[in-house]
């Protein structure tokens, strides 16, 4: 069995259809998973549910996707602006499929079982640091089954195995942040006895999104096309290239 795993697209329909172009060239997959972080701070928030529903993906909800209809939650005014931007974008019908989305996804027996999530088992905003220490990493995963989760939230690639679990960050089909401007998802498959797990690393033209989000009438566009095109967390400065 062949899964694909996308997240964090971030309404870069651009990024989400250069990753599916590169499945599609890989061979394909038996299901293909997005694993949340749909719509907010891109430019076709609408267009990327609609090719989201066109291929029949399997859908879980993100912390943005929450955003969208979590009246509790509490937003900086230049986010707020934003997120109210999305919302009329999608409109009402959109608004409700995304209320309806599951928080995981399992895949496979117990035995050998992948768990899907945005960010971790407990939580659609919590990060997996890749240098997680063990005691964070007992407490987010440690009660866990799954043989295999994986998650996206940070925009950073990566594969730990801890403690018979393969950790897998799919980073970002739309808004990569480890300094590469590639977008990025990855191929599982199973074996006997685990998960096989393959990065992939797509381009995109970064050039045409910027110009989609200064024409596209959402708010703080200047903002939003930096971080597009830094590629980068500015905390990770020192760490990144």
């Amino acid at each position: 069995m062949r899964i694909a795993v996308l997240s964090d697209i971030h309404g870069n329909l651009l990024g989400l259809d250069a990753c599916l172009a590169d499945l599609e060239s890989q061979g394909g997959a038996d299901a293909i998973v997005a694993a949340g972080d749909f719509c907010v701070d891109g430019p076709k928030p609408k267009k990327v549910l609609q090719r989201l529903d066109e291929i029949g993906a399997s859908c879980i909800r993100g912390n943005t996707d929450r955003y969208l209809y979590d009246e509790a939650e509490e937003f900086e005014a230049g986010e707020g602006a934003q997120i109210a931007w999305t919302r009329r974008e999608i409109g009402e019908r959109w608004l409700g499929w995304i209320q309806q989305l599951p928080f995981a996804m399992r895949i496979g027996e117990d035995e050998n079982q992948l768990l899907i999530v945005h960010a971790s088992p407990r939580h659609d905003d919590e990060h997996i640091w890749p240098d997680a220490a063990e005691s964070d990493l007992q407490s987010i995963v440690g009660d866990e089954h799954a043989t295999a989760i994986a998650f996206g939230h940070l925009h950073i690639p990566y594969v730990r195995y801890w403690r018979g679990k393969l950790l897998v960050n799919v980073s970002s089909a739309g808004l990569p942040k480890d300094g590469d401007a590639r977008a990025c998802y990855a191929i599982f498959t199973e074996r006997e006895g685990g998960w096989e797990v393959k990065h992939r690393r797509v381009p995109f033209d970064v050039k045409r999104v910027a110009t989609q989000l200064a024409d596209c009438g959402i708010p703080g566009s200047a903002d939003l096309i930096a971080t597009l095109r830094r590629h980068r967390y500015k905390q990770l400065k020192s760490l990144i290239p």
